[in-house]
């Protein structure tokens, strides 16, 4: 009897270990990403013919990189790493407003080039994070709906189903708060149009990464 009792907890033990393994390295991965995307998106890129930010091109990953952390941890965590993201996204920007205003050591050079590059505009970092946070929200939403009525059953339509709704969402609220006012509508219906598109092709070639993690018991 103890050998079987020491052979069940060691069991257990082992499963909360990969519990904790998978949980960790999916929440890293999603505010890593976040991160990549607003420092990516400090570069404008043309894509078959659209003017698109260097962040299009990572960002639409957090969002099936937020439905792993749902798979494996449940709704109320993906929700807090959101809250997390958005606060370490807003934390970068203070700190590289911060740096790219102390003076710089003279005996270096005055190495103007930091801020030029880093330093936010505000509006532009409150409109990513307003937006990030309201899609994403609302994707978590869809992708627990559709696991309620379909269970383990086509997992990938819980990447397909949360992301066609989110992500034009996401790329409505930030292009309005952002740019409306000034730059004239047609310019801005172009940014949306270049955004969701390429979005939406990044999305489809993720919806893989919903079965590279199993949906465990969690332990805890």
């Amino acid at each position: 009897m103890e050998t079987l009792t020491r052979t069940d907890n060691t069991a257990l033990t082992r499963a909360q270990r990969r519990w904790v393994a998978a949980f960790v390295i999916v929440v890293s991965g999603y505010v890593a990403a976040q991160m990549l995307s607003d420092i990516a998106s400090l570069r404008i890129l043309s894509l078959f013919g659209f003017s698109v930010d260097g962040g299009t091109l990572v960002y639409p990953l957090t969002f099936t990189l937020r439905d792993l952390v749902h798979k494996v941890a449940g709704l109320r965590a993906a929700r807090w790493a959101i809250a997390v993201a958005a606060v370490v996204n807003l934390v970068m920007a203070a700190l590289f407003w911060i740096v790219g205003n102390l003076p710089a050591d003279l005996a270096v050079g005055p190495q103007p080039e930091f801020a030029a590059l880093l330093a936010p505009v505000w509006r532009i970092v409150f409109a990513s994070i307003i937006a990030e946070v309201i899609s994403e929200l609302i994707d978590g939403s869809i992708y627990e709906r559709w696991t309620e009525y379909f269970g383990n059953r086509h997992q990938w339509g819980r990447v397909l189903s949360s992301n066609s709704v989110a992500l034009p969402i996401d790329s409505a609220i930030f292009v309005l708060i952002a740019f409306a006012g000034d730059v004239p509508t047609d310019v801005l219906w172009s940014i949306f149009w270049a955004n969701v598109i390429v979005k939406g092709a990044v999305t489809v070639g993720s919806i893989p990464l919903i079965y590279s993690v199993p949906a465990p018991e969690r332990p805890f």
